[in-house]
């Protein structure tokens, strides 16, 4: 059983510790547990990782995250992997700030990584793992709170949150986005 994990988020200096990497957080605590590498390969920075007799392809788009759906069509196309086992990793203002919610299917809500996604499979039938970032900020401020770096505070809240996303990865590979969902949302 092969896997494709896409954590969202934006390449570069820039963009490294901001609230909207966390797609990229999330993706490398997964492969740091996993003891794999990182390889700079076609439209993504890939690791290629095993679990439980599992393949896991995890990705992380060096597309922007504008264009996030191109490297994650790609790499599914690439590996062969069935749109019901990839899993996009995406920040979420909509959630309180650590809380992970996953997903079978829905709309963009807004996230340009989302709705490339959903554009470039040509469905947005296929599971997601949301990370709640929060939503502190001015009204017309989203991008700039999005793009902006966590305080210290927030660093030391999050810390605990994606050992929790990792374990969320973990069970959606093992037992599936039904029970997955089932376990984790609400906690």
């Amino acid at each position: 059983m092969k896997y494709l994990i896409a954590g969202l988020g934006n390449v570069g200096v820039e963009y490294a510790n901001t609230r909207h990497n966390i797609g990229f957080v999330v993706a490398d605590a997964l492969v740091q547990e996993l003891k794999g590498n990182w390889k700079v390969e076609r439209l993504a920075i890939v690791s290629k990782v095993k679990f439980k007799g599992r393949s896991l392809v995890v990705i992380k788009p060096s597309t922007y995250m504008n264009l996030s759906g191109k490297a994650v069509k790609y790499w599914m196309d690439q590996e062969k992997i069935p749109i019901e086992r990839i899993l996009v990793v995406v920040d979420d203002i909509a959630l309180p700030l650590g809380l992970l919610r996953m997903k079978a299917k829905g709309g963009d809500a807004g996230h340009n990584g989302l709705t490339d996604t959903i554009i470039k499979l040509n469905t947005d039938v296929f599971p997601r793992l949301r990370v709640g970032i929060g939503d502190d900020f001015a009204r017309g401020y989203q991008s700039e709170y999005v793009l902006g770096e966590w305080s210290k505070k927030e660093v030391e809240l999050m810390i605990p949150r994606m050992e929790a996303a990792v374990e969320v990865i973990k069970s959606f590979v093992t037992i599936g986005i039904e029970r997955t969902m089932t376990a984790y949302n609400n906690k």
